[in-house]
């Protein structure tokens, strides 16, 4: 799951990436409302961690015009700002949810995971295809009920195409979803890592789209397919 965090304290900003790194998210970083709106036009985000108190102005009308916009990714508010007028104003601009610093981590993780679930409609953190179930608050991982070790890439891989499973996911985009901006990307470490997924989990876990992309596999049959 990719987010974008707009966050002008670096401090702040460097433990919210390194936490949410350490739980599977891959976070890229935004200083300001221009760097953001230009990320925005570019990439795609699951959901936006957004700072109101950023250094070229309050961004409550960022909020109002990224929707207006079509931005359809959750917006989670976070901010020292204790002040109820702000907090209503953002509410109505588009957010979705706000907090309130000093934060817990793991009070943020677990935002994020109620924003993307109701966004996406779900009752629970357990995703399932066909016999494979992956449960986004604990990572565990299991296939008819035996479980599976992945390595944080391998489940940054999976969780991508669970939450998008009628979703062809391009190269470029996985890549992104692994690596971000700032990486250098060998040009076969997707392949490695997908050739890892299935090994794990079963060869016709995903179906290649020859030159568009991957999409989970239809008739997955498990480890023994």
């Amino acid at each position: 799951m990719r987010l974008l965090l707009i966050e002008d304290d670096r401090l702040i900003a460097e433990g919210i990436v390194s936490g949410l790194k350490k739980l599977g998210y891959h976070v890229e970083h935004c200083t300001s409302q221009s760097q953001a709106a230009s990320a925005l036009s570019t990439d795609t985000f699951q959901l936006l961690i957004l700072d109101l108190g950023l250094p070229d102005g309050l961004a409550i009308p960022f909020i109002a015009k990224v929707k207006s916009a079509g931005l359809n990714a959750p917006i989670l508010v976070l901010t020292a700002w204790d002040d109820v007028d702000k907090k209503v104003a953002a509410l109505d601009a588009g957010a979705d949810d706000y907090m309130v610093k000093p934060f817990d981590l793991r009070e943020l993780e677990a935002r994020i995971r109620v924003l993307v679930r109701r966004h996406q409609g779900r009752q629970s953190d357990e995703l399932q295809w066909r016999n494979l179930i992956i449960d986004l608050a604990t990572q565990d991982v299991r296939v008819d009920d035996e479980a599976i070790t992945l390595t944080r890439r391998e489940w940054l891989l999976l969780k991508e195409f669970m939450l998008n499973p009628k979703r062809i996911l391009s190269r470029e985009h996985l890549e992104s979803v692994l690596y971000g901006w700032d990486s250098e990307v060998e040009s076969n470490a997707i392949e490695v890592h997908l050739h890892h997924l299935r090994k794990k989990l079963g060869r016709t876990l995903l179906r290649n789209v020859r030159g568009v992309g991957y999409i989970l596999n239809q008739d997955y049959q498990g480890k023994e397919a």
